[in-house]
């Protein structure tokens, strides 16, 4: 045999280092078994002896049992004592651990942008939704990257993260899959600025409180039917709200100032308002009521859940007695939507950095404008319109619409 000389074996060693650094193995480890404590530390120290480079890692438990993925890289030569080492640690934790190589000339990981957030919200989640959203998913070229739960009371909550398929496109399949199963579906962009300080403007009647309060005053008249049927032509949009309101208002004429204390007290908040609320002032956003009631009504309770601006209606007194007449300009749909803007620019927030929250065809305008417009146990125009929608009786299902999880609601509670 020839020998080969010092120059040519050291040019030798180095191409095999080169291509060993080159063509490294790609390594898919998948553990799943009942949980218990060092399962993490013990499937990871079965991998350190050897020069392994760990690319991803994804962990979650779900009543009590445990699945773990690892994407790994390591030099060809290493696999199978690592899959050798890995059925030891299998057998030591009484878990079951699969794994996969294959060759891979780059181990980069490819930084997926454009991600979209799609949030599944439902009393009683079913097979078959899941299945039309992820379908609805796929014919449009999108891939779910991710599921994970948010909440499980007091609705179910699921978020997937989605690559690879334009937000319009998927919206409007979506829409029809929500109306068909009877789910609500949210839609939003990914990225940093979905962690950003927003503005978030609610309406009040039947969205921050379950009554309508117009119709309150109008029982204290002798009128509540007259009001309850004007009202509900109003908010599917077959009446001008301004010319509805007045109408409405009109019919209060004579009633004593002291009624509207009388109304304050028999008000009661949508449940889950308080906890919005809370956690939306904790993570540091701002809150606007916009309502076409009345600011003597809803001041109180903007004061008891320390929110700062409020736009609403004057009712005009005289002598003490409700004159059945406005002060000021009203606040219609185009009322609210400044509203919004105003609020957005006192406070420098960007305009697709609002959520608008509604349940009328008052709100269509600000819904309209908001980044995240959300219909709340809304009128199905209001809900066609918006980007989102809630059909639970319960206000703080808004979080998880933001990407916030019942866990972080509740550690945020503690503190």
């Amino acid at each position: 045999m020839p020998v080969l000389s010092p120059v040519i074996h050291a040019n030798l060693l180095l191409d095999m280092t080169t291509k060993d650094k080159n063509e490294q193995f790609t390594g898919l480890i998948l553990l799943s078994g009942v949980d218990k404590p060092g399962i993490t530390e013990s499937l990871f120290q079965a991998l350190s002896p050897f020069a392994v480079s760990i690319l991803d890692i994804e962990q979650v438990v779900i009543r009590g049992r445990v699945i773990l993925t690892a994407l790994i890289s390591c030099a060809p030569a290493h696999a199978q004592s690592i899959e050798s080492d890995l059925e030891e640690c299998a057998a030591a934790l009484g878990v079951d651990i699969a794994s996969a190589f294959e060759t891979s000339a780059s181990t980069d990981i490819a930084v997926k942008k454009s991600l979209l957030h799609v949030v599944v919200l439902s009393t009683n989640l079913n097979p078959k939704s899941v299945g039309a959203v992820a379908n609805a998913i796929a014919i449009n070229s999108g891939n779910i990257e991710r599921i994970h739960r948010t909440a499980s009371y007091p609705v179910t909550a699921i978020e997937f993260t989605v690559s690879g398929v334009e937000q319009s496109k998927l919206r409007v399949e979506l829409a029809r899959i929500g109306n068909e199963n009877s789910i609500d579906i949210a839609i939003s962009p990914g990225g940093l600025m979905r962690w950003a300080k927003k503005l978030v403007v609610m309406d009040v009647d039947s969205t921050l409180i379950q009554q309508e309060v117009i119709e309150l005053l109008g029982a204290k008249a002798g009128k509540a039917a007259q009001i309850s049927a004007i009202t509900a032509s109003a908010m599917r949009g077959e009446l001008d709200f301004a010319e509805s309101l007045r109408a409405r208002v009109a019919l209060l004429a004579g009633l004593p100032e002291s009624v509207l204390t009388q109304v304050q007290s028999e008000i009661t908040l949508t449940p889950g308002a308080r906890t919005l609320i809370r956690t939306l002032h904790k993570l540091g956003h701002h809150i606007a009521l916009v309502s076409g009631g009345f600011e003597t009504v809803i001041a109180p309770i903007m004061s008891d859940l320390g929110i700062s601006h409020m736009r609403a209606n004057n009712l005009e007194v005289s002598d003490g007695k409700l004159t059945g007449k406005l002060i000021g300009p009203i606040i219609d749909r185009a009322g609210k939507a400044q509203a919004l803007r105003d609020f957005a620019s006192l406070h420098k927030i960007a305009l697709d950095q609002t959520i608008a929250i509604g349940d009328g065809a008052n709100d269509l305008d600000m819904i309209a404008l908001a980044g995240m417009g959300i219909a709340f146990n809304a009128k199905p125009a209001v809900k066609a319109a918006a980007d989102s929608s809630v059909s639970a009786p319960y206000l703080d299902s808004v979080l998880y619409l933001l990407g916030i999880t019942r866990e972080e609601v509740e550690e945020s509670d503690s503190l």
